[in-house]
């Protein structure tokens, strides 16, 4: 998704800074050409050669340093950069970049990039907090940077509010939906299912199934950094929330089928990853379930076929269907595609090393009523991406 972006990572002087070594690290991991610049003041806080070991590119401080790779440091580096990060981003240098001020590398290169920028505020909170400083960070937003809101806690100065800089993993999330994926489902609302269901057997326990939520948070968030609207009906599952994605935390099958039916009618595309329960119990009062320790009965009824049942009435929508078999697979599956009215499903052999669930990778067919794709063992980002970029072609 990163691999060969040009990525500037403008690093000021706060305590925050050692937590870009991380991200730096990271996003070279994933192929990107990772730069970082950063000010006097941030030296003192974590050193050049740090950067320059995790990205193998030399770490600008100097302005007017002569040992350079480009003609015009500042000029060139900031036209080659796809997306250009300022994190940790103090007052001082926030309000130089609302201002214009370009008295550094940091902040000329700033000035001078056409690149995306996104700054990351963190400081003292009574410092956040005023007034001059909240005028510059929505002028920032005003010319069209992107700012993301600092994280609340316990600060380096001992205070406790906002103005702690995200995670690491949150500003890689923020690169990504800036530059991760061209912008396919542009003004496309998209929802995705994910996760197990969870059907009450009495008021202490429920039956599940072993579904972690992976690949349908995986489509969630490929489908924002593609452009969509996105809202992913969860059920309980151990994931952080995908960033610019709207989530709705369900526990059974009627709720989450009362959960997508809010949202179907404003959508243009339907995502069904989750693995929801066929059968819960009739009963769930406890009183007809447990005749002793060893004797259970519990008597079963269907759930709702959610995509199925709103496949129906799909009208102008696109629903893709996610498919798990341990025989039959294509046939099956195929079955499914037709009996259900879906315009793809994306079939899943429990049986095949690296698909299913618990695991970080997934291997799958996509099937539409015209032809069949087999993907190899990918990430299941990887899958995400390449479900969507067919879904995209086919609107």
């Amino acid at each position: 998704m990163l691999k060969d972006k040009c990525i500037i990572l403008g690093v000021t002087g706060s305590i925050a800074a050692y937590k870009i070594a991380s991200l730096a690290s990271r996003l070279k991991k994933d192929g990107a050409d990772v730069h970082v610049i950063m000010t006097e003041n941030a030296t003192n806080f974590i050193n050049p050669i740090t950067f320059e070991t995790l990205t193998g590119n030399k770490c600008l401080v100097d302005t007017f340093d002569r040992d350079f790779e480009f003609s015009v440091e500042h000029v060139s580096l900031g036209q080659a950069a796809d997306v250009m990060l300022v994190a940790p981003a103090t007052a001082n240098v926030i309000a130089k970049m609302a201002h214009g001020i370009a008295d550094d590398m940091l902040t000329t290169t700033v000035l001078s990039t056409t690149a995306p920028i996104i700054v990351s505020p963190a400081m003292n909170t009574r410092m956040y907090e005023k007034p001059v400083t909240q005028d510059n960070i929505a002028r920032l937003r005003e010319y069209g940077m992107t700012v993301i809101d600092p994280a609340e806690g316990y600060l380096a100065c001992g205070d406790i509010g906002a103005g702690k800089m995200p995670e690491p993993e949150d500003l890689y999330d923020e690169i990504c939906f800036a530059i991760g994926h061209e912008r396919i489902l542009a003004g496309k609302k998209v929802i995705v299912t994910a996760g197990p269901t969870r059907e009450a057997v009495d008021p202490v326990r429920f039956l599940t199934n072993h579904s972690t939520g992976r690949m349908g948070y995986a489509l969630a968030q490929a489908a924002a950094i593609c452009g969509a609207e996105v809202t992913l009906v969860s059920g309980p599952v151990e994931i952080p929330v995908p960033a610019h994605v709207k989530v709705v935390d369900i526990s059974s099958a009627a709720d989450m089928y009362d959960a997508v039916s809010a949202e179907f009618d404003d959508a243009d595309i339907l995502i069904g990853a989750a693995a929801v329960a066929d059968y819960r119990p009739a009963d769930v009062s406890g009183e007809k379930i447990k005749k002793s320790d060893s004797d259970m009965s519990i008597k079963m009824e269907r759930t709702t076929d959610i995509l199925g049942t709103l496949a129906a009435k799909k009208d102008h929508r696109f629903i893709c269907g996610f498919s798990m078999e341990t025989e039959n697979v294509l046939v099956n599956s195929r079955d499914k595609l037709l009996r259900k009215n879906f315009d793809m499903i994306v079939a899943n052999d429990l049986r095949e090393p690296g698909a299913g669930f618990g695991v970080p990778t997934n291997v799958v067919t996509i099937i539409t009523e015209k032809d069949e794709t087999h993907l190899p063992l990918l990430t299941k980002d990887e899958v995400a991406f390449e479900i969507l970029e067919r879904i995209a072609k086919a609107l």
